[in-house]
């Protein structure tokens, strides 16, 4: 599909080593004139699952946007010559000190698409061994382990927001009742 929106003019309003934002003056899909701001990653994001034994292991942390803890599956950026197999096994080992034997993807999603391009790829990673966990400065995590069930009860409760989490959790939730998990 071609795109609606003619782009009369942009201008770059915001750029830092993570993030940049542009704002266009557009001509909209039905005639008027109006502006979008879209916020471009420099990074790609990326999730993982660890999974073993019937149970997920979360990172808790404060997350500074929104001033408030939040839990979710361990994640970071991916630069864009970084493999993201090699990004999700680092930030595995960073965030909660586990190290997989095995990678599969699930799935890849737009975490705001009417703000920003940022794509996500989330993976699972099985077969765990114990490792040390390494943090950014940015991080003061807590790690914990939820059954596959309490992971979803906790989504479905509003206790859990962040979007990569609560996509894998109805994914795990799927991948389980056809078995596959």
């Amino acid at each position: 599909m071609t795109n609606p929106f003619a782009i009369l003019s942009s201008r770059e309003v915001y750029d830092n080593p993570w993030i940049s934002l542009t704002e266009h003056a557009v001509r909209k899909p039905r005639g008027g004139e109006g502006i979008y701001g879209v916020v471009h990653f420099k990074n790609r994001a990326v999730g993982v699952v660890p999974y073993a034994d019937g149970k997920v292991w979360l990172v808790g942390q404060h997350r500074f946007p929104l001033d408030a803890y939040s839990w979710e599956i361990p994640a970071g950026g991916a630069p864009f010559h970084e493999e993201l197999e090699v990004c999700a096994l680092r930030e595995l080992a960073e965030e909660t000190g586990l190290v997989a034997s095995q990678l599969q993807k699930l799935f890849s999603m737009h975490l705001s698409n009417s703000v920003t391009d940022e794509l996500a790829h989330v993976y699972l990673a099985t077969e765990l061994r114990e490792g040390a966990s390494h943090w950014e400065d940015t991080e003061e995590l807590r790690v914990c382990t939820l059954s596959v069930d309490e992971l979803l009860q906790r989504v479905l409760a509003g206790e859990i927001t962040d979007s990569m989490t609560v996509a894998a959790a109805f994914r795990l939730k799927l991948m389980q009742l056809d078995g596959t998990l």
